[in-house]
């Protein structure tokens, strides 16, 4: 069963990044945000852990991680609330997660020698994984540092939609577009957008480059 799981980890793992991005436009908002949110992402987190799963002493210490997270999603579910300390311990759990599994996958995908089908889909997921590290940095920085993200987006004092609006220039600013409805306001919000700025870049110029020039290589030899 494992086996088999694993030649579509790529698929799996797009399918709940995907989930996570794009939910909220098919529930209502409260129960997306408080109820499905943090169980997509304790199921993206084994997504994560079957994608790693060849890598045993890193899958036994995620193993480990999706344990703390889901013990503290359960507490929040039986207290209705959750502290802004375990917020901030959930977020530091999925940043360190989604380094280890987005630098995996980048080392899947630029190890393979044919593009395949699935080289396509790692490839989009790395980019989204992405994303989501940039997410988990801002919401970081903007819970110990209120107030570091500013603009049209930012006023309402509602943790989810603010959540909504980091998401949103997350990738906004990964994908270099900038609209300005928000802005970094303090220097460690403005590094971390040029942090996320870079590695969207460097993602595009060189892996996908990569991934390319290795298509190219070999439709030719066909």
């Amino acid at each position: 069963m494992l086996v088999k799981l694993y030649k579509v980890r790529f698929e799996i793992f797009l399918a709940t990044q995907l989930a996570i991005l794009f939910g909220s436009l098919f529930f209502p908002g409260d129960f997306y945000e408080l109820t499905l949110l943090p169980l997509l992402y304790l199921m993206g987190i084994l997504a994560g852990i079957l994608m790693i799963s060849k890598r045993r002493k890193l899958t036994w210490f995620f193993v480990i991680l999706f344990g703390v997270s889901a013990f503290i999603f359960g507490s929040s579910m039986i207290y209705r609330q959750e502290s802004s300390g375990d917020l901030i311990l959930r977020l530091i759990i999925y940043f360190i997660f989604y380094i280890a599994v987005t630098w995996n996958v980048i080392q899947q995908v630029w190890r393979a020698k044919h593009v395949s089908r699935k080289v396509i889909v790692g490839l989009m997921s790395g980019y989204i994984s992405l994303g989501f590290l940039a997410f988990f940095l801002f919401m970081a920085i903007e819970l110990t540092h209120p107030g570091a993200f500013q603009g049209t987006l930012m006023e309402s004092q509602q943790f989810e939609i603010k959540s909504e609006a980091i998401l949103y220039y997350s990738y906004i600013t990964l994908l270099t577009i900038g609209y300005g409805e928000i802005i970094p306001a303090i220097p460690i919000a403005q590094k971390a957008a040029i942090l996320v700025g870079l590695l969207g870049q460097f993602y595009l110029v060189i892996v996908t480059a990569v991934v390319v020039e290795k298509y190219i290589k070999h439709s030719h030899k066909g």
